[in-house]
């Protein structure tokens, strides 16, 4: 199995994203659970065709270089507010042209699922709005995911 750099890797969908391509991969990481799981899901993604939206996950790249894919929390004028779904602490603002993807659809749980279903629209709407009581609400679910995937 050959090691691919993170950055050159996702650099390189970037650059497919700019040719107006739409590219597929495998989450790396705990920051969206518990709506994406590290090396569960699949995240398929494309240069924004739309304004941005509050509630949208989008792939952003931060001024240290550092690629994220993270949900926007708010939208002011000076930027965008952005959080993962499994974090507290919102970053922002953020520029709206360090945004190169928006998320159309996942691979979770072993089904493709977009905008339409029921997990997509709670994790962008509701669970937004939680935003103070994930802690407890991540620690209450812990057991009921272990019970359930056993």
């Amino acid at each position: 199995m050959k090691i691919i750099d993170t950055v050159e890797y996702v650099s390189a969908l970037r650059e497919l994203t700019e040719a107006g391509r739409e590219v597929s991969m495998r989450i790396a990481g705990s920051s969206m659970s518990p709506f994406l799981i590290h090396n569960r899901d699949t995240i398929t993604f494309r240069k924004p065709d739309r304004p941005l939206r509050a509630g949208d996950m989008v792939f952003y790249q931060r001024r240290s270089g550092q690629f994220v894919m993270h949900r926007i929390c708010r939208i002011r004028p000076e930027g965008l507010y952005i959080v993962g779904d499994a974090q507290t602490e919102i970053e922002g603002p953020v520029c709206p042209d360090q945004v190169f993807a928006v998320i159309t659809r996942v691979h979770r749980k072993g089904r493709w699922i977009g905008p339409e279903d029921f997990w997509w629209r709670f994790f962008a709407g509701p669970w937004r709005w939680l935003l103070p009581l994930r802690p407890l609400l991540t620690r209450l679910y812990r057991p009921i995911y272990r019970i359930r995937n056993r």
